[in-house]
């Protein structure tokens, strides 16, 4: 395993190294007023794409309508000049294109995924969330259905798409496509050599993708790759975001008695299940938010200077991010948004066992279940900190089953709890002060004329720890959809301000 990592990091140090010195070229002058220009001209085109695109169901558990994406995202490609291809996996297929461009002498890859979370209907303020409607500005504030989203030739900025997508993550392929034709129509072209990989299994933790890098690693080698997926950074500055914490998830079950028990017949006698998960779960965890998981946050290295730097520099405004969620003050007090970001994580995302509200009723349960989910930072493995909250769960007197126990097995122990986990992936960062990384930032700044906000690692995960390990290349995030745009929720949303602005922010990508 060690030798596995020594030689991926030489690999990255090579792919880091072929990059050169920062040599940075500014943009093609009046790049921003150009592409913008081309943008208003043909609002109408853009964003009739972008309906007809999220128009196709991508739930990845619906294979057909899957299938129907892919097919349209190829001939989206191909209608740009690039050459297009299905790449077949174990389950949803990737999409893939590549545009070679005369003289240039570096290869990037675009990474975004075409699957979306799957809808609950009802829950949706429309007919249906792939039927996509406008509205003249954001739904919770009131604002109006607009029923000319067909035939509406200009559009406003804070003008909404309302449909499952449309942020996450349909938006940015379009607004890539577009850019191309912006830079074609204006007489200019990419200065890399450009290749396209669009995941079909993202939000499902893209089993497929791992054995699909080895299978097509030829169609995917590059010198940077770039993850156009997430929102802009709340300030609207245009963001980068330099690495991204993975994701473990784990679902712990606890075993009472074998049916439930009247709690007046048995309580004080029959252990109860949900006091007991309760009282694990509060072992995990200090009042201040203190993971005490041991050996939960070894092994992170300091900040240097200028990384410090960078986080201080976030403009995270705290009054009204607390005032949006309705909270007092963060779980560990004093700790800065952006600096809780550097650490692993662990978060109850669920809890269940037996009845609450209407149907609540006076027993003993007979499990209590918590689903569990661990962000993880580059220097934490999913596999090692699996490790290590098992471990801590066996020194609190747990007996730990994969499968329900049997009445052998409940005649033993007292406590048992059965651990299931879900798919993992690692998190990954590139260092911002590589020169592929400086050129981005001057590259927006030149385009935008202010600095871009640098997010040293985010809190979301994206499965791109797969390519690094495996290719050996940097790996940098461009954000470019609104802050509140429901991603993963229902009503999601796309403001179409800025949605056109990352056509300008894709251009200036392209053309570094």
């Amino acid at each position: 395993m060690m030798l596995r990592r020594l030689t991926a990091a030489a690999v990255a140090l090579t792919a880091f190294i072929a990059l050169g010195a920062p040599v940075h070229a500014a943009p093609p002058a009046g790049l921003k007023q150009k592409v913008d220009a081309w943008v208003a001209a043909n609002q109408r085109a853009i964003v009739t794409e972008l309906v007809e695109l999220l128009a196709i169901p991508n739930a990845a558990a619906d294979r057909e309508n899957i299938r129907k994406n892919a097919i349209r995202l190829r001939e989206m490609l191909t209608r740009r000049g690039l050459t297009a291809e299905i790449l077949e996996t174990t389950g949803n297929p990737l999409v893939w294109g590549e545009l070679k461009v005369p003289g240039a002498t570096r290869t990037i890859l675009l990474y975004a995924h075409y699957d979306g979370q799957p809808v609950d209907p009802k829950a949706w303020k429309q007919a249906s969330p792939f039927t996509p409607i406008l509205r003249a500005g954001k739904m919770e504030a009131g604002a109006a259905d607009l029923t000319d989203l067909a035939t509406r030739a200009t559009f406003d900025a804070d003008q909404r798409i309302y449909a499952r997508s449309a942020s996450d993550d349909k938006s940015p392929i379009v607004a890539v496509v577009a850019a191309l034709d912006a830079l074609k129509a204006n007489g200019l072209r990419p200065s890399s050599n450009i290749r396209v990989i669009l995941d079909g299994e993202e939000e499902a933790s893209s089993p497929s993708l791992v054995p699909a890098i080895a299978k097509y690693r030829d169609k995917l080698t590059a010198d940077a790759i770039f993850i156009l997926d997430g929102p802009l950074h709340p300030s609207e500055r245009p963001t980068i975001v330099f690495g991204a914490r993975g994701l473990l998830t784990l679902q712990l079950t606890v075993f009472g008695p074998k049916v439930p028990l009247h709690s007046g017949h048995y309580g004080n006698w029959v252990p109860n299940p949900a006091m007991r998960l309760a009282q694990l779960l509060a072992s995990m965890k200090a009042e201040d938010g203190t993971v005490l998981v041991k050996g939960f946050n070894e092994g992170l290295p300091p900040l240097s200077a200028e990384e410090q730097a960078i986080l201080d520099g976030v403009p995270d405004d705290v009054a009204a991010l607390q005032a949006l969620y309705g909270i007092a003050g963060p779980e560990r007090p004093g700790l800065k948004l952006q600096e809780a970001l550097q650490y692993p994580s662990l978060n109850i995302r669920g809890l269940s066992s037996a009845f609450v509200g209407a149907e609540s009723r006076t027993i003993i349960p007979a499990t209590a279940t918590a689903e569990i989910d661990v962000r993880l930072v580059k220097e934490t493995t999913a596999a090692r900190l699996k490790e290590l909250v098992v471990a801590h769960i066996r020194a609190q007197g747990w007996h730990v089953v994969t499968t329900d126990p049997d009445d052998a097995t409940r005649a033993r122990y007292q406590k048992i709890v059965k651990i299931e986990s879900g798919p993992e992936t690692n998190g990954f960062r590139t260092s911002p002060l590589l020169p592929i990384s400086k050129q981005v930032v001057a590259s927006l700044q030149d385009v935008f004329g202010a600095p871009p906000v640098q997010i040293r690692t985010s809190g979301g995960t994206v499965p791109i720890a797969p390519f690094i390990e495996t290719l050996g290349f940097p790996a940098i995030s461009l954000t470019t959809v609104n802050f509140d745009n429901n991603q993963h929720g229902e009503n999601e949303n796309l403001r179409l301000g800025h949605f056109f602005r990352a056509i300008t922010t894709m251009a200036a990508l392209l053309t570094m």
